[in-house]
């Protein structure tokens, strides 16, 4: 694994931001500069994955319960009343995947849910169009289907993950 160290996101983070989400499409979906800039002001954690040299390789963004967000699957996991950390998105660049980054961020993410008491950690994975990696990879993480849903206008099928922590 290349040396890898964490931080928050940052505002001048948001044009590479941008260039590994749109990359990760359609696993996440496209959003612009300023939805991009909307979610990052609404985000209750973030978590940036930065390489030795400073570049961003891979970043998290989530919500804490109660955020003002319109995401029909984050709504879903309010609407259980589990207290619970959601990870909206997750991102880590294509050329590095598979060299444990997801992981330490994640890690991150499960550290902060055990810091704030939470009971588990929530995300979807796409089911159509499909990322079986991505299931995958939530599974060994211990995640658990809960749920499934038809967002964006039923175009795209979700299965709604969630990992006790």
């Amino acid at each position: 694994m290349p040396s890898i160290t964490l931080r928050d996101l940052e505002p001048a983070d948001l044009p590479r931001i941008l260039e590994l989400n749109d990359a990760a499409h359609p696993a996440v979906t496209i959003l612009s500069a300023e939805e991009m800039a909307a979610l990052l002001r609404i985000a209750g954690y973030t978590f940036a994955a930065v390489d030795e040299s400073g570049r961003l390789v891979g970043f998290v963004i989530g919500m804490l319960p109660g955020a003002d967000y319109g995401s029909e699957n984050y709504r879903f996991f309010e609407e259980r009343g589990v207290d619970s950390l959601y990870l909206d998105r997750i991102v880590v660049d294509e050329g590095l995947r598979g060299q444990r980054i997801g992981r330490l961020l994640y890690d991150a993410v499960f550290a902060l849910a055990r810091e704030q008491g939470r009971a588990e950690v929530t995300c979807e994975v796409n089911l159509d169009p499909p990322n079986p990696g991505s299931l995958r990879f939530h599974e060994r993480l211990g995640f658990r289907r809960v749920g499934q849903q038809r967002t964006k206008g039923g175009s795209i099928t979700v299965a709604l993950l969630a990992a006790p922590v």
